[in-house]
């Protein structure tokens, strides 16, 4: 089968990823194989090629908002049945007995295992994916719309989770790409007032289109306070606009992977009036049901720009550069 390999890190720019032919990997015993026909292109993705997380092992086939169709099944497997769709998301395994597991915060496994980072993802005709770990995909959602909901999607809804933001409140969104245009959609369908920050005027024009009652860039100031605010940008000064714009005992969350270093705060401007700074980490196969179980009752319109396989260089350089309005997906 044909896959995008990593074998050593670097520069988008540099054209890291290589088209090569690969085995077709086997379902062990409760995992399917998934035909891929479409790949989500995420930020996670980015950092994994150019080194920003430290990887586990190379060669690695980047790419985990997979939507397929089930080739073939391992032994014991029987929630699903071949020919069916399904979703692949980040979260791929996780040991099911730690503390974290057995109390509703698997994401926070020690064990866990990620798709396109400890396993081969979705940037390729084929993966493998415990059946236990994979989603239904909402009737409605042709492939390359649905493919954004399984990372951009997950995590935009996790992050309005974390952040507190109740129906009605104030919502700062700090950097509108992929997954901040699925959570505004979250937001105003539960009747928030949402503001969204931008350094693209493309992204603004999007953030309107979506309901946005005011867009602006980082270092403008918003006409309100925010009883919450979502930092999607992974720039580590975005934080402190983002605690700076909070009210009294607001909450912002930190929805990346990874963050450059924050600068220093000082603690009446920035964190005082018990305002709470959190980070998002992955997230559990819950909040991934509750988004497949609420997409098409909003219903969630997912802006995206394809690309071919043998294109991910491309796509990841355009997600870098900021010239994707909405989600880049890799169509297979």
């Amino acid at each position: 089968m044909r896959a995008m390999v990593l074998e050593k890190t670097g520069p988008a720019s540099k054209a890291s990823l290589h088209g090569s032919d690969v085995p077709e990997p086997a379902p062990g015993p409760g995992e399917i194989l998934v035909k891929v026909c479409a790949c989500g292109v995420c930020r996670t993705d980015l950092h994994t090629v150019e080194g920003d997380l430290p990887l586990p092992h190379l060669p690695l086939t980047p790419g985990h908002q997979v939507v397929g169709t089930v080739k073939s099944l391992g032994e014991g497997v029987e929630r699903f049945l071949e020919g069916d769709r399904v979703g692949v998301a980040w979260l791929n395994e996780t040991c099911g007995r730690c503390r974290f597991c057995l109390s509703g915060m698997e994401n926070l496994c020690e064990s866990a295992r990620f798709t396109g980072y400890h396993r081969d993802g979705g940037y390729a005709e084929a993966l493998i994916v415990p059946a236990d770990f994979a989603y239904s995909i909402p009737e409605g959602f042709p492939d390359v719309q649905a493919a954004p909901l399984l990372c951009a999607g997950i995590i935009g809804y996790r992050a309005l989770k974390i952040s507190g933001i109740e129906p009605g409140g104030r919502l700062g969104l700090f950097g509108f790409g992929a997954s901040a245009h699925v959570a505004i959609q979250i937001a105003e369908y539960w009747g928030c007032d949402v503001y969204a920050f931008s350094r693209g005027e493309a992204h603004r024009r999007l953030a309107e289109e979506l309901g946005a009652k005011w867009t602006g860039k980082t270092e403008e100031t918003p006409p309100v306070k925010f009883d919450a605010a979502v930092v999607f940008a992974p720039a580590g000064e975005v934080v402190l606009r983002a605690l700076e714009a909070l009210d009294r005992g607001g909450t912002a969350a930190l929805a990346g992977i990874h963050m450059s270093s924050i600068p220093a705060m000082d603690y009446e401007r920035h964190l005082f009036y018990e305002k709470t700074l959190r980070s998002v980490t992955a997230a559990t196969r819950k909040d991934g049901q509750e988004l497949m179980d609420l997409a098409p009752e909003i219903p969630i319109r997912t802006e995206v720009a394809t690309f071919p396989l043998s294109a991910a260089n491309t796509a990841l350089m355009d997600l870098k550069g900021g010239r994707i309005n909405g989600a880049g997906v890799l169509v297979v």
